[in-house]
């Protein structure tokens, strides 16, 4: 059973049963106290809720303690549709939609600002007539939506995660994630030092950034907040650089380098958690992020505020379980490439993916590197890039960013499962070292099937063309600019100069995006599967989620129960999406009080 749901004046609203292609199964309902109601419906017949958004309607429902099992968010799906049909970016709202769908100019969506600008949800000024109105466009556009999802592969499941995922974020945003703001001030003052007054730097910062001037002479007063100042400090010093990054600045033999790089660690620290962050986002013993569900464009969470995504690993000590209560941490181990062994089906690549550590699994196969790949293998993406790393920030994950913070390992030092790893990613994400084609050249010969896998899907974003998920999550199109400035090789001559550096970028990206949103997809699926079997369990909350990564606050006496509910539900996610599949999606699971602890 599905009932849509559309709110009206004074706590009111209206609803209207459906039959699962979105026709109407009986009359619109009014109902004076929409909460009320949808408590009643969903005890007596645990429907799927079909509304407008989520995010704005479902935090009431939880503040007055009613908690629903499905729904079907209609701006979440219209995005994902407009995506799937190369329209991303488009109005996503029921106005939009329900224009859209009749032929009449389609409304902007509304800024978050606009919305809450607008009149309080249950408590606005609009009359009787446009509460019907609103409920005649949600029954319309969630038929519409119905039929279009009927006709794509895979589309229904992909539409159902993304709108539990909106479930899930609205639940811990509500429920927050334990955090002791005390031992957040005891971090922050071993650190930084005591808390400073009137915009001062902490004491350890000032004493940092008095060093670094003393560093570079008793004439030069350099400010370490400003990139201008240290970039001309040292031109001065006779090491001119190019910019103040942290890989830049560790060739250069100067004094200042180890007091400037402590210097960024720790501002960063003070500007993204410090003691601002603490006083706004912690209260109550709870850090509540507000997360972005699909905010990133391969599926993603974004968050809009409070940073939930980034949180140090040293800030992890005060996140700390209630008394008689566990956190149980669970990471998905070695996502991506297992996901791409799913995709490719490489049947050598799949042996591989069925065991454990699929790097270790691998690494035979890398005893001997072989010689780098041959130019005609390799799509325009990888062609030139070699010795330019991979892609940096938004496009890949955090563990990855973590791996090439500091470049990848090279030459003879590396084992045989680093090797494995290093071809692995150079693969996914399309850059490498002189040493990453060597590896290529292995990974090419021996699996030819995962890596033909993401070299269709870089050919396809060279060409202009979208890709997509297991799910069919699909990328942007290119722009109109990209298309202007890569057609200019449609003569004939090879694309060169900005050109060619714009196909290999969408190359790239292609080829990541094709495992990085199916990898959002199996998360998705994860959560909505753990989601349920936490309800059935009682008390455990699924309290943080950080793109493979879950965390449950849960009573001690069910922390077990709950690590079962994890597995059970990698292993079902990993049913969801690829049926019969050998690969294994394991899970690195801790039952820690503290959360870093955990790793």
């Amino acid at each position: 059973m599905r009932i849509a749901v559309a709110a009206g004046v004074r706590g009111g609203g209206v609803l209207c049963v459906l039959e699962e292609d979105g026709t109407p199964a009986g009359p619109v309902q009014r109902v004076p106290d929409l909460v009320a109601a949808v408590a009643e419906r969903e005890r007596s017949d645990a429907p799927r809720w079909v509304w407008a958004s989520t995010a704005r309607l479902y935090p009431r429902l939880i503040e007055a303690g009613v908690r629903v099992g499905r729904c079907h968010d209609l701006e979440l799906v219209e995005s994902l549709l407009l995506g799937h049909a190369g329209r991303y970016g488009e109005p996503r709202s029921v106005r939009a939609a329900w224009a859209r769908s009749r032929g009449e100019p389609v409304p902007p969506d509304r800024l978050p600002q606009e919305e809450s600008a607008q009149a309080s949800l249950f408590e606005d000024d609009r009359d009787q007539d446009e509460s019907a109105d609103d409920i005649e466009q949600v029954v319309a556009v969630h038929a519409e939506q119905q039929r279009a999802i009927a006709g794509l592969d895979g589309f229904a499941l992909l539409a159902a995660a993304e709108s539990a995922g909106a479930l899930v974020a609205a639940e811990m945003g509500h429920d927050g994630l334990p955090w002791s703001a005390d031992e957040h001030d005891a971090l922050l003052t071993e650190l930084l030092g005591p808390r400073p007054s009137g915009g001062l730097r902490p004491r350890k910062l000032q004493d940092l950034a008095d060093r670094i001037s003393a560093a570079f002479g008793p004439r030069t007063h350099v400010n370490p907040d400003s990139p201008a100042q240290i970039l001309k400090a040292f031109a001065s010093a006779g090491l001119p650089v190019a910019s103040t990054r942290a890989h830049v600045l560790k060739r250069l033999d100067h004094p200042a380098v180890p007091l400037l790089l402590e210097y960024k660690e720790l501002s960063r620290l003070h500007t993204a958690h410090g003691w601002a962050w603490l006083d706004t986002w912690v209260s109550g013993g709870r850090f509540r992020p507000e997360y972005v569900v699909g905010g990133v464009v391969s599926g993603r969470w974004a968050t809009s505020g409070g940073g939930a995504l980034q949180i140090p690993r040293v800030l992890r000590k005060a996140v700390v379980a209630d008394p008689g209560w566990s956190l149980v941490v669970a990471d998905a181990a070695q996502l991506e490439p297992r996901v791409l062994a799913a995709l490719a089906g490489d049947r050598a690549f799949t042996d591989a993916a069925a065991h454990g550590d699929l790097y270790a699994a691998l690494s035979d196969v890398f005893h001997d590197e072989g010689g780098p790949p041959q130019g005609a293998g390799m799509s325009e993406a990888n062609r030139g890039v070699w010795g330019v790393g991979p892609p940096q920030g938004a496009g890949m994950s955090e563990a990855n960013r973590g791996v090439w913070g500091v470049g990848p390992p090279q030459g003879a030092g590396m084992s045989a499962r680093e090797k494995a790893k290093l071809a692995l990613l150079s693969a996914m994400y399309g850059g490498g070292t002189s040493e990453a084609v060597q590896l290529l050249g292995v990974l090419k010969s021996r699996f030819p099937a995962a890596f033909e896998y993401v070299e269709a899907a870089a050919r396809a974003g060279e060409s202009g063309r979208l890709v997509r998920s297991r799910l069919g999550r699909t990328c942007p199109p290119p722009s109109a600019g990209w298309r202007e400035l890569t057609s200019a090789g449609d003569d004939g001559a090879a694309p060169v100069g900005a050109a060619a550096q714009a196909l290999r970028s969408r190359g790239r990206f292609t080829r990541n995006f094709v495992v990085q949103a199916t990898a959002a997809d199996w998360a998705l699926a994860l959560l909505g599967s753990l989601r349920r079997r936490l309800t059935a369990l009682g008390q455990a909350r699924l309290v943080f989620f950080q793109h493979d990564e879950v965390v449950v606050h849960t009573p001690a006496e069910l922390a077990g129960d709950v690590v079962a509910a994890v597995h059970d539900s990698a292993d079902e996610a990993r049913r969801l999406l690829f049926g019969d599949t050998p690969v294994v999606f394991p899970m690195e699971i801790a039952v820690v009080d503290r959360y870093a602890d955990a790793k």
